[in-house]
């Protein structure tokens, strides 16, 4: 089995300056080789599964091995230790939302996403409302009384939330309004009196979902043709 350092020096080979600058447009900060996801992909597929490795990976503090620490652990032996400390210091939205999805899949996610939602940290509310849209489009065994509150909480505070959580939230309403057509009027009604959300995307070329537009047309694409 290779050790962190090897990984670290894998990874390395792997970089490039010009995925250096794509990530470093997305606002990551701290170390960071460049690797493509395409090579991400083939040195996770090549470590398999290895929660062993996993946190070593993390704790070097560099976004690619971060990046391939989410891929390479084991989230159902992930600890609520283990994810504090993965959160402490999240410093981007690139990583946060690759933890989003690694966090989604651990039997901590319900019990702490109303927490993480009510945080003041900008990243820890990003998991916490990303969390919700997860569950929103996978969990298909809850009933819309969960979701319900969750979009008075969303028209109350979106505006007034931290640039990446406003654009977490914007999407947990997009998930829930898709879900089914009840939830649908509900959360289209939502997003007609929150109105535009503003997010500064940065130095890139995305953009902010308009809820009301993009749950109507999805809900539209999935509708069986007659």
């Amino acid at each position: 089995m290779m050790s962190v350092e090897e990984v670290l020096q894998n990874l390395e080979l792997l970089g490039s300056e010009q995925a250096r600058k794509t990530y470093r447009r997305h606002g990551v900060k701290g170390p960071v080789f460049g690797v493509s996801y395409a090579d991400q992909g083939k040195l996770a597929k090549k470590l398999k599964s290895n929660p062993e490795l996993a946190p070593g990976l993390w704790a070097s503090g560099n976004h690619d091995a971060r990046v391939l620490a989410l891929s390479i652990g084991d989230a159902q032996q992930t600890t609520g230790e283990q994810v504090d400390e993965w959160m402490s210091d999240l410093s981007d939205y690139v990583i946060s939302d690759g933890l989003s999805g690694y966090i989604g899949r651990t039997a901590l996610a319900r019990e702490n996403m109303d927490a993480w939602m009510c945080s003041t940290d900008e990243w820890r509310g990003t998991v916490g409302w990303n969390v919700l849209a997860s569950l929103a489009i996978n969990d298909q065994a809850l009933p819309d009384a969960f979701f319900e509150p969750y979009l008075s909480n969303i028209e109350r505070d979106i505006h007034g939330s931290k640039n990446r959580t406003r654009y977490a939230m914007n999407n947990a309403l997009i998930a829930i309004g898709m879900r089914n057509e009840a939830l649908e009027m509900r959360a289209i009604d939502a997003a007609t009196r929150i109105g535009k959300v503003i997010v500064d995307h940065g130095e890139t070329n995305c953009k902010t979902r308009d809820a009301s537009t993009y749950i109507k047309q999805a809900n539209e694409r999935r509708a069986p043709k007659v």
